[in-house]
Formats: C-alpha cells, structure tokens, sequence
C-alpha cells in the first residue's frame, strides 16, 4: 500500500486548478486597460482582486525560478487576508479557488486535520463544479485513509462512486483496504478484485503485492481453493519463495499430503530453503511417504551447511531417519553425538537401540546401562528390559536376570508381566546351556584316550 508521504503527493497533485488560468476562468485585462467587472458575478469567473491576490499566492506558493524557495508563510497570510476581506462576497467558483489554495498549503504543510475541514468545508458550495467535486471527494476519501479514520474514507469514496460516471483503482484500492483495516473482509474483497481489473483494464502492470493482497483476503475468508488457484498464479509470474512457503501450506491446509510434500521438495531444490524447520519438515515428510532415505540426506545437508543446529532432538531425528532407512552403519555417529548432548538417558537408550539391532551387544549393554545411570528416561522398564537381553546374548545369565528383574519393578503391569516371561527365558536358557556344558563334559571324559602301550 501507499505510505502516508506518498498518498499526500498524489492527493495534492490531484488539487488541480488547471482551469485556473485560462482565458474564460478570470476576467482579463485588455489593452485598453482593465475591463469593468461584469454587473452580474458568476460562479464560473475569478474577479480582478481575487485574480490579483491568487495569483501572488501562487507565485509565493510555487515560485516561477525553480532556484527560489517557497514562501509559506508568506502564502498563508495572504491568503487569510484574502479569505477575511472578501470571502463572504466571493462567487462560489472564487471560494472553490481560494479554498483550494488552502488545502494546498496544508497538503504541503502536512497539516491533514486543516487539510479535511478545508475539503469538507469545499463540499458546502452550492454550486460547485462538478469536476471539483468529484476531486475533493477522492482526496477526502485518501485523507481520511491517512488519518485512519476509515468510515469516512469509505464514505466519501462512496460518494464518489455515486456521482462519478467513471469507475477508479485508487478509490476501489482504497474502499478495500479500508474495509480490511476494519475486519470487513468480506466487503474488501470484491472492491480489490475490481482495483485489479481496473489496473488491467488499462493496460497497467499489476505489481506482486497486488496479488499477495488479494492472496491475504483469501487465507482470511478461508478461500484455500481460490487461494490455491491464485498462489500458482503467482508463482508462474514472480517465482517468489514466499509463494512457494503458501504453496505447501495450502495444500496442508486442504490435506493434500502428496502434494504438499511436493510442492516444499521442488521449494527446496530452486535453493529457496534456508531454515532450520522446513529441512526438518522436508525431512521427516519424506519419510512419510517412503522416501526416509532421502529425507536424511536433506536432514545431513542442513546439519552440514549449519541450517540445522546439531542439538539433541535434532542428531536424534537425523539418527530415527537413517534407522527407517535401513542405513544403520551410518546411524551410529550421529546416535553417538545426540547421547553425548543428551542430559537425560533417552539418546543413549536409542544408541543402546542401534548398536543391539546390529548385534553389537557389548556397545549396547554400555549404552543402556550410560541410559540407566542419566535417568529421566521415557520408559526405563524397556531400557532393563533391552539391557537384559544384550546380556542374554553375551550370555551372562545372572546379570540378565537381575535386569529383567529391574525391569518388572519398574513397568506397569503389562511391562512387568513380560519382564517376567524374559526371567523364566533367561533361566530356560541359562538351564540350557549348562546341560550342554555337562554333556560337553561327559563327552570328553567318554572318549578320553587310553594310555599308550607301554
């Protein structure tokens, strides 16, 4: 939108008084020198003194030699002069005129409060010139914009729309952003729709806010669909990362999934991605949808480029990732800086996790027994219980035992119910493997060999 300078300039450039000057506006001086005022004074002519003392006004105003500095202060005491002397028995094309310097001033001045009662004092003329109107219309409905006073900006441009034959982008702009500001959203709509087929209408170029405008009216009113159809548009157009970002989230909002997943990998492959949440995001969605291989190369590359922070839950994302896919040699690194981060025992119960998956039983019976001794852990009756089986399959039975019993007095009931089975396993398989030693043992001494012949 406008800022509040800019708005100024273009409402004072619209206080025209182009007709100011003309032949037919004022009554001139011929050569035989100045003529009579006419008996009759009417609407549509500025009177010898009034011409005079505009003219000074002007010349104070907006000086001739561009060298010369404006004289304000000078403009504004001639013009009071000039309002208390004759105001009172000017014609109304004579008040329109001086009023009309007024709002000059204060435009330039930036004085707006003087500038709207000035302009709303213009609207009072009887019969004033339509085309006048219509301007001090347009200009009241931008300055009360300006102020944000937007029931009377909405007002006058209304007004406006009423007496004008014409239809305008700077007045429908501003009906829908003035509805905006009040929560009207559903009214600023249609008006922004109509700005932009305006603009387009006369062959004018609709810049990309137009359209993030518009976009932001359907994201409000809940329009995802015409949201979605708009947002691709924009795309094709500007290609701006931000339409990519609505892309995704749109097609989250309509649970879209695939697409959604699609829209935020091709964000990430024009190079648009550079935050830590979407590669998390982009990461783990790829997983999602069987793809948890390249999810954690996404991941690895934001830890890489330092996108990613290297912190607890994040190695440990990474590490979950590279375990959906299988890749578990690779998953060891990362599984061993998130325990080295982690305060609590949960990374090293997913270390403790990798290592016994790989039939790495010693490392895991470390990790789980480092996971145990930090504490806080998510369920310390499953770490026991992995602990214990670690050991079973290093075959040290008492200490497998003694964690299975652990793990029962830790867990509920159903926890302790399988902890219990494992005990009775670790006691099957501890009765097993000493009835093979014994029978090792009876082997050995049945075929002891004789003593040689002496």
């Amino acid at each position: 939108m406008m800022t509040i300078k800019s708005l100024m300039r273009t409402v004072a450039a619209i206080v025209l008084l182009a007709p100011l000057f003309s032949g037919a506006a004022f009554a001139a001086e011929d050569e035989d020198g100045p003529r009579k005022p006419p008996e009759a004074r009417t609407s549509g002519t500025l009177g010898p003194q009034v011409m005079r003392a505009i003219s000074e006004i002007q010349e104070m105003m907006s000086p001739e030699d561009e060298t010369d500095e404006p004289d304000l202060e000078g403009a504004k005491l001639a013009l009071d002069e000039l309002y208390e002397r004759r105001y009172e028995r000017m014609n109304d094309f004579e008040k329109s005129t001086t009023l009309s310097f007024y709002t000059n001033y204060y435009l330039t001045t930036e004085n707006y409060v003087e500038a709207l009662r000035i302009f709303e004092q213009i609207l009072t003329i009887e019969t004033l010139r339509a085309d006048t109107r219509l301007r001090t219309l347009r200009s009241l409905g931008q300055l009360y914009a300006a102020e944000e006073n937007w029931r009377n900006s909405i007002r006058y441009y209304s007004e406006w729309r009423e007496l004008s034959e014409n239809e305008d982008d700077v007045v429908f702009r501003g009906l829908s952003y003035a509805h905006y500001q009040l929560e009207e959203y559903s009214d600023a709509l249609p008006y922004w729709l109509s700005y932009m087929d305006v603009k387009m209408g006369k062959g004018e170029e609709l810049e990309r806010d137009d359209y993030a405008y518009l976009n932001g009216l359907y994201f409000t009113l809940e329009d995802f669909e015409s949201a979605l159809d708009l947002t691709k548009t924009m795309i094709v157009k500007f290609d701006d990362k931000t339409d990519w970002q609505n892309l995704s989230a749109i097609y989250a909002t309509l649970e879209d999934e695939p697409r959604r997943v699609q829209s935020l990998n091709l964000y990430y492959l024009k190079g648009f991605m550079d935050d830590q949440t979407r590669f998390l995001n982009l990461g783990q969605s790829l997983a999602g949808i069987d793809s948890p291989y390249t999810g954690a190369k996404i991941i690895a590359e934001g830890l890489d480029g330092g996108i990613i922070e290297a912190e607890v839950d994040n190695m440990i994302t990474y590490t979950q990732m590279l375990l959906i896919a299988n890749e578990l040699e690779d998953a060891v690194e990362p599984a061993r800086k998130a325990a080295e981060l982690d305060e609590t025992g949960n990374a090293s119960d997913t270390l403790g996790y990798l290592h016994y998956i790989m039939n790495n039983y010693e490392e895991a019976a470390e990790a789980f027994q480092t996971a145990l001794d930090k504490g806080e852990l998510k369920d310390r009756s499953d770490t026991y219980l992995f602990l214990a089986r670690a050991l079973l399959e290093m075959k040290r039975f008492d200490d497998a035992r003694e964690a299975a019993s652990s793990a029962s007095e830790a867990g509920d009931e159903r926890s302790s119910k399988t902890a219990q089975d494992f005990m009775r396993l670790v006691d099957s398989r501890k009765s097993y493997y000493a009835t093979i030693a014994a029978r090792k043992e009876d082997a050995i001494d049945f075929y002891r060999g004789y003593p040689p012949i002496q």
